[in-house]
């Protein structure tokens, strides 16, 4: 039976589902089309994770878990997800940015990201991308870079480093994407913290005040984006170790993904809520 509309369950959906709403509705897409949204991820969740060990996927399963008709099932089958736009060119330039800020090849000797010529076989920007599992045109990434205002390029040509991440300025399709990445990670962690023991739980912790004065709130800002900064960059440094594309010496059985995200947001209380 499905939960009660006043169950926690279908409080928590409805308290998630409203900024979702409103990027919907700001977008201009109706009910009828988040619906098939709907339907398409709950034919696809039931299809790859609901299915029996050892038996084939079918139609009747499928359509008998999510309520949907057999032939709605296989309509929605022939429709594959995709990368969501904008995902794959901020996953490349936060790469390249982070391999800059920590290989010592492309530091100076302060410790600092280097002004890299963009040509030539070390210690450039080719170079650069090139180490960090690109395999996409040097120039693109350095337009891409450019565009967002992450690097300048000096008089000698030479260019340089002006920001320790990457952060799309303007591009509503990149941004969108990020969104569907970022807030299903988030939302996956939450699902593995539901049903796996606490000593297998993963780390999910906030801090939330509710009655701070406003002039507190520019500090805070910067605090939270210093330190977060901070501790990205360490575990940056940590992972890129670990990992094959960053590092092809590195040793190990498997192939995982593993991500850390920090958020900061603040609104205003109405004081007769």
């Amino acid at each position: 039976m499905p939960p009660e509309s006043d169950s926690p369950l279908a409080l928590a959906v409805r308290r998630v589902l409203r900024p979702l709403v409103r990027i919907l509705l700001r977008n201009g897409v109706p009910h009828r089309v988040f619906a098939d949204y709907a339907k398409q991820a709950y034919v696809d969740v039931a299809t790859r994770e609901f299915g029996v060990p050892g038996r084939k996927k079918s139609v009747s399963r499928v359509s008998l878990l999510t309520g949907l008709t057999r032939k709605e099932v296989a309509r929605l089958w022939k429709q594959e997800d995709a990368t969501p736009p904008g995902v794959e060119r901020y996953n490349r330039a936060a790469r390249v940015i982070g391999t800059w800020l920590r290989e010592r090849e492309f530091l100076d000797a302060r410790g600092r990201p280097a002004a890299l010529p963009f040509d030539g076989a070390e210690r450039s920007f080719t170079q650069l991308v090139r180490r960090a599992g690109g395999d996409v045109p040097a120039r693109a990434v350095l337009d891409e870079l450019l565009r967002v205002d992450a690097v300048v390029q000096l008089k000698n040509g030479r260019l340089r480093l002006v920001t320790r991440a990457y952060v799309p300025r303007s591009g509503e399709e990149e941004k969108l994407g990020i969104l569907g990445t970022d807030v299903s990670d988030l939302i996956s962690s939450i699902d593995h913290n539901l049903t796996e023991p606490p000593e297998e739980a993963f780390f999910q912790r906030k801090v939330a005040y509710d009655n701070l004065v406003a002039d507190c709130l520019p500090e805070l800002r910067k605090r939270s984006g210093r330190k977060g900064q901070h501790l990205l960059e360490e575990l940056d440094r940590f992972m890129s170790r670990h990992d094959r594309d960053a590092n092809p010496r590195a040793r190990g059985k498997g192939r995982h993904r593993a991500v850390l995200g920090i958020y900061y947001f603040e609104e205003p209380v109405d004081e007769e809520d």
